[in-house]
């Protein structure tokens, strides 16, 4: 059998790994510290919308507490994650929520102090690309001279009735605008993804993985559309509304997507990890390490690969 044109041999992987990635850049693993800021969404405070997305319960990670400070907060998960892997370096993610929703000082306030610490390798900020107003963009610019910056921005599809539907009150156009800033200032870019989003085809799907490998992205994530309880997807779920992607089918979806990528965009998440106490469906994206068997395994099956049908 054939190998990969592409050097992703630290892995044995037909994509490219965020750990290759990180191996390549830093000469080892780093780890991300989740930081919950307690910052609300403008689809949320009802300046674009009430509700937020319909799979959204908030943003934070398992070892999140919002209600302590950054400081507290970075001490415990630098603990955690240091008792399980000892001596590391790690990126300080801002994860839940909108994390530039904020006046730019407030930002500051946040964002550069964690830098002192010397274990802090980089800093990954997620938000919306239409959070992006030019003070902010000149605060993330400076972060982006002082430290390793990332900014992930959520487009989760380019079809507007999709976007429609999940409320994301946030659309392509809105969300190219704020790709352009970032792009254009040289500030490292990850995009999200979610497949299984209601009403999607694979076709529609694949034509997401399409517009999106002509915007060359520093880096993607793509994950499985979540029920979580307590949402407005759960409700929808429930209801019957919702079908969801068997295993298989999310399989072949990202095979597709993957070969049409770029061969030097970052796959930094392949299957996302659902909140096990809260999550309601679907059953397989629990098993990680089975979905992410599955997708080696059909790559090696059609010896095929990311970016083996880019077209620049």
């Amino acid at each position: 059998m054939s190998r990969s044109p592409f050097p992703y041999s630290l892995d044995n992987k037909r994509y490219h790994t965020f750990n290759f990635h990180l191996r390549s850049a830093y000469g080892k693993k780093l780890y991300k510290a989740v930081i919950d800021c307690g910052f609300s969404c403008p689809n949320i405070d009802g300046t674009k919308g009430a509700g937020g997305c319909i799979f959204c319960d908030g943003g934070s990670g398992y070892f999140t507490d919002g209600s302590l400070g950054t400081d507290a907060q970075l001490d415990r998960e630098y603990e955690r994650i240091s008792t399980k892997y000892g001596d590391v370096s790690v990126i300080v993610y801002f994860q839940a929520n909108t994390n530039t929703y904020a006046p730019a000082e407030r930002l500051r306030e946040i964002f550069f102090p964690v830098l002192s610490r010397p274990y802090v390798k980089g800093i990954s900020i997620g938000t919306r690309a239409d959070c992006l107003p030019d003070d902010v963009m000149e605060l993330l610019c400076e972060l982006n001279e002082r430290t390793s910056l990332t900014v992930e921005l959520g487009m989760q599809t380019v079809h507007e009735t999709t976007l429609a539907l999940i409320n994301r009150c946030c659309s392509h156009e809105e969300f190219l605008a704020g790709y352009d800033k970032l792009k254009s200032r040289g500030i490292r870019t990850c995009l999200h993804i979610i497949n299984g989003l209601p009403n999607e085809t694979m076709e529609m799907m694949t034509e997401t993985a399409r517009q999106t490998a002509l915007l060359a992205p520093d880096a993607v994530k793509l994950q499985m559309l979540h029920v979580i309880r307590g949402t407005r997807l759960a409700e929808m779920y429930a209801d019957g509304k919702v079908p969801l992607l068997t295993r298989d089918e999310y399989v072949e979806t990202l095979v597709r997507q993957l070969e049409l990528l770029p061969p030097e965009t970052v796959i930094e998440r392949i299957t996302g990890d659902g909140d096990k106490r809260k999550l309601v469906a679907p059953d397989w994206s629990a098993d990680k390490i089975s979905v992410l068997g599955a997708i080696d395994k059909r790559l090696a099956e059609l010896d095929t690969w990311q970016g083996r049908l880019y077209n620049k």
